[in-house]
């Protein structure tokens, strides 16, 4: 018997000739060296026995279900209407964003689909790109970085703090936090989220843990960033309990960094292999909710949000423990996500892909660029933007199209004008690459009521 497992090791085991011994010869390759040939044909030659007795096993669960009842792999075809849909500010949308969202409103498990006024193109949805779906989730509409957020710690200090303590705070962002691929800190904080059943159940997860252990408590590159700012609130019956007046906040925007960004690529390639599409739309190949590859992968979503959440609340606490005082309001909301939530009376799976969700009463925050303020909002339950609005002002130009377009010297002017003082990031990061915030929340006046603002005074990002 030679060392490699083959289709005729499993035929012998009584395995059907069908797609069944493809897929368990492509998920048992990496557990010969671990296990060995001889004891994982032992343990299948029990799962073709009973095969409905794994149903549900992080191993050996979608061998059973291909046993049990194959994936149907066919062409998908698109449908030649959309569904319903709305776009909010359209004509501060780019074309291609709106393409890409009629694209995805063709496809059969579409049911609405909406458009947020910071929307501009992505891969698969647009970013600002709202879709419900029946019995499917499309990893590519949650995106690659599952469960990115903003969180907002606002501090019982008056906001004459930034001036008085600047340097002091510029020291405690530059010494406690992190960004990027290679920065990680030195004491490592443990979370109740590793401990969650998904490290030890799903293969892939479990092969992460190690990488998210490391990674807590830090942020990616790119738009990424922990600031220092104003707070002003302006609603006398806000939620917090406190007074119209400007506190200290902390505002943070990072996701699940490598933990999501795996999750994200291994299911979108079994999405694409399990459903193919039209090329102009293959980056919304979809998953079945009722099948092990759906199943697994709306635990590892939802277990990415968790953690993205365990990261925010670890670089709050570092800071709060820094500024030796506690918050007295924390607002958070995440996009990059997907929802079971009612839709035309119908439970439906809800894809924001760069839009936050704003159901009535729901708060949240959205930011602007490093210059311009964010707000914090209460949602007034919209159901033509599916009960969403935007995560930010978004970009107005690409990162190559800032490179092309704008100098060290005009960001460098624009920071000094607005006394923003700016750690790491580069030119891809300008404000001048992001659209007109206020624009933006005209255009979703409709979608959210504005209780108060942030003005960025102390930024960090990436070097």
């Amino acid at each position: 018997m030679g060392k490699k497992l083959s289709g005729k090791d499993l035929i012998k085991l009584g395995f059907p000739q069908n797609n069944s011994i493809n897929i368990t010869l492509g998920i048992l390759s990496n557990q010969l060296k671990k296990k060995g040939k001889q004891k994982i044909l032992k343990e299948a030659s029990e799962v073709v026995k009973n095969p409905e007795y794994y149903l549900g096993d992080g191993t050996w669960g979608k061998i059973a279900e291909s046993l049990v009842e194959p994936v149907d792999i066919s062409k998908q075809k698109l449908k030649t209407q959309r569904v319903p849909f709305t776009i909010f500010g359209e004509n501060e949308i780019n074309e291609e964003a709106k393409f890409q969202l009629f694209g995805a409103l063709k496809l059969p498990v579409s049911v609405a689909g909406a458009l947020m006024p910071d929307a501009h193109s992505g891969y698969g949805l647009p970013i600002g790109g709202v879709l419900a779906t029946k019995n499917a989730i499309i990893p590519y509409a949650v995106g690659v970085d599952i469960g990115c957020r903003m969180c907002l710690s606002i501090y019982p200090i008056k906001s004459s703090y930034l001036n008085g303590k600047k340097d002091q705070l510029v020291n405690i962002l530059n010494e406690h936090t992190k960004f990027g691929m290679k920065e990680t800190h030195r004491k490592k904080h443990d979370s109740e989220v590793f401990y969650r059943s998904e490290f030890k159940d799903i293969p892939l997860v479990k092969s992460l843990l190690d990488k998210a252990y490391k990674q807590l408590g830090t942020s990616g590159g790119g738009n990424h960033f922990v600031e220092f700012g104003e707070v002003r609130i302006t609603d006398v019956d806000n939620e917090f309990g406190l007074g119209i007046g400007t506190y200290l906040g902390l505002l943070s925007h990072s996701g699940s960094r490598g933990l999501g960004a795996n999750i994200a690529m291994h299911y979108s390639r079994l999405a694409e292999k399990q459903c193919p599409l039209p090329k102009q739309v293959q980056h919304l190949a979809w998953l079945d909710t009722n099948t092990h590859d759906g199943m697994e992968y709306w635990l590892a979503m939802n277990l990415a949000g968790d953690y993205a959440k365990a990261c925010h609340d670890d670089i709050h606490d570092r800071i709060s423990k820094q500024l030796g005082s506690r918050a007295v309001a924390k607002i958070d909301n995440h996009h990059n996500f997907a929802w079971k939530e009612f839709v035309n009376g119908e439970e439906c799976i809800v894809h924001r892909k760069g839009a936050t969700p704003a159901a009535k009463g729901e708060l949240g925050i959205i930011p602007g660029s490093m210059t311009a303020p964010g707000y914090i909002v209460r949602g007034k339950g919209n159901s033509q933007s599916l009960n969403s609005a935007s995560h930010g002002a978004g970009r107005a130009f690409s990162r190559s199209k800032c490179k092309q377009n704008f100098t060290q010297t005009e960001m460098n002017k624009l920071l000094k004008e607005k006394d923003v003082t700016l750690i790491g990031g580069g030119i891809d990061e300008a404000p001048m690459a992001y659209k007109d915030i206020d624009k933006v929340m005209r255009n979703q006046a409709e979608l959210v009521d504005v209780i108060g603002s942030f003005t960025p005074k102390i930024v960090r990002m990436n070097y």
